[in-house]
């Protein structure tokens, strides 16, 4: 199965999800924007609407889609529009790629149980739940950046 997230510098985002069980693999790219075959320079000039996001492989006997949801909103502020941290620009948005109805369903569930949780205290969850258009494949050095620099 397939899940793809948002949220935040893509290189974080992939290494949080390559330590749950039951992520087969990640690799990280651009989506939803408009520009066909974009460039890390491309989606940071912030012209392209492409978000960086981690393509998640996974085998849904072993972790669930919810599950990879709670770790998604645990790990970043869905409060945040455009920004996570010191990264700011519409490619570090907060969004939820769906690649079927089930997805959409239980993401959109996902996300009220947050929001009425109050784990963001009043703060409104701005994350996006959309359906996954094409995915474009980041640049070889940024896949398994923690990795290829020793930080994980």
């Amino acid at each position: 199965m397939k899940a793809t997230f948002g949220a935040g510098c893509f290189w974080h985002v992939e290494a949080l999800f390559q330590q749950v069980k039951g992520v087969k693999s990640t690799t990280v790219g651009y989506l939803g924007g408009s520009l066909k075959d974009p460039t890390y320079e491309d989606v940071c000039s912030g012209q392209t609407g492409h978000a960086e996001v981690v393509q998640i492989e996974y085998d849904p006997d072993v972790v669930s889609y919810d599950d990879l949801l709670t770790v998604f909103w645990n790990n970043h502020d869905a409060t945040t529009l455009n920004r996570q941290g010191p990264d700011v620009g519409d490619q570090y948005r907060s969004a939820i790629f769906f690649h079927n109805a089930e997805q959409e369903a239980t993401a959109k569930i996902s996300k009220g149980k947050v929001q009425s949780s109050n784990k963001f205290q009043d703060r409104k969850i701005v994350t996006e739940i959309i359906p996954a258009s094409q995915f474009y494949m980041a640049e070889d050095y940024h896949q398994q950046y923690f990795k290829k620099c020793g930080l994980h």
